[in-house]
């Protein structure tokens, strides 16, 4: 397999959140948790600003705020001071994104959360941060936000948990956390609860959010390791990370990167995918003497090409591939473009 056409095109394939977002995948259980609460969960997310109709979409971006917002609003009406930590109970480390695949492919424990810290700020919300630190005898997994999000109880305790589960996952069956330390206030009757759904001493009050365990658990070998996953994961992360595509051109043009094959690459859809109007995404692309159109065809233009050098795409391939119901339609379109049809171009490119 050529991993060089993999990577051949720029920019990531996704559109990445803006600096204060997040993936609406860590709400994917609320529906359920909120219900079972007696509680109606469409109310609850409209009323922090949370289209209920987007949690079907894992990769939907959020307002950081709103979702701190949310869970504090729910611990509180609810009358459920562990409200984080519930929702945590019924959801899988997954909620963060591809990176969680790649942890899991790792080599090792040590490779994994260096992964894990690294692209967490890619896949799941440039806001949040995480950090290993190793002494002789401990090894710490720390994390926090890059911004003040007030009252963020819950959603620590959300976090404390996704974490842990995350290095069960690594660390197998095996694997005991020495002690969690949470920078929350916590009811002293509630300690008993996190330190038995956690599974070791639970220490609130404190200035950091941190799992400390055993420093010889990082050597461990991860029995689900795969090297061509890590490898083409790794390799796609890194190029996102160092393409920090954070404007609203470069987001939009992932959006049609990646919705084109679908066959409903619109405005309205990106607009949503991005949390904003239709009429706010024009008028910002029209700041940069942009149109949603213009970016369109330019990234059209940019896949066609890039498909047509690859020889396994038939032309109806090349076609689905951009949006295009009929070949036809795609051969018009790239004769308008480049003044050749792809059959012709495919000629030209052989004989270069």
């Amino acid at each position: 397999m050529n991993t060089n056409q993999f990577f051949s095109l720029d920019g990531p394939l996704e559109v990445m959140p803006t600096e204060r977002q997040m993936r609406i995948a860590n709400l994917g259980a609320f529906p359920f948790l909120a219900r079972n609460q007696g509680a109606d969960p469409h109310r609850l997310l409209e009323r922090h600003d949370i289209d209920p109709f987007r949690l079907s979409d894992p990769d939907h971006y959020i307002d950081c705020q709103s979702y701190v917002n949310l869970l504090e609003d729910c611990s509180s009406s609810l009358n459920d001071p562990l409200f984080g930590l519930r929702l945590a109970q019924l959801q899988e480390p997954d909620v963060y994104g591809c990176v969680t695949a790649l942890c899991r492919a790792s080599s090792t424990v040590r490779e994994a959360i260096h992964c894990l810290t690294k692209f967490i700020p890619v896949t799941h919300s440039p806001a949040a941060m995480q950090e290993l630190i190793v002494n002789d005898e401990t090894a710490i997994l720390r994390w926090g936000v890059r911004t003040d999000l007030g009252n963020n109880k819950q959603a620590n305790y959300q976090a404390a948990l996704l974490n842990l589960k995350l290095l069960r996952q690594l660390g197998g069956r095996n694997f005991r956390p020495d002690y969690v330390n949470l920078a929350v206030d916590t009811r002293h009757k509630d300690i008993d609860e996190l330190e038995r759904q956690l599974g070791c001493r639970f220490n609130s009050r404190t200035t950091e959010n941190l799992i400390a365990f055993p420093a010889q658990v990082l050597d461990q070998r991860i029995t689900s390791a795969n090297k061509l996953l890590f490898k083409l994961l790794g390799g796609y992360l890194g190029r996102v990370k160092e393409a920090a595509r954070i404007t609203l051109a470069d987001r939009v043009q992932d959006y049609v990167r990646s919705s084109l094959s679908e066959g409903n690459c619109t405005i309205e859809r990106c607009a949503a995918k991005m949390d904003v109007s239709v009429r706010t995404l024009q008028a910002k692309l029209s700041e940069s003497q942009l149109s949603f159109s213009d970016i369109l065809e330019e990234q059209r233009i940019a896949l066609a090409e890039n498909y047509l050098k690859q020889a396994q795409y038939s032309l109806d391939d090349v076609a689905a591939n951009l949006g295009y119901s009929e070949q036809s339609s795609f051969g018009r379109a790239f004769k308008r473009w480049t003044g050749l049809t792809p059959k012709q171009y495919r000629q030209k490119i052989s004989l270069n």
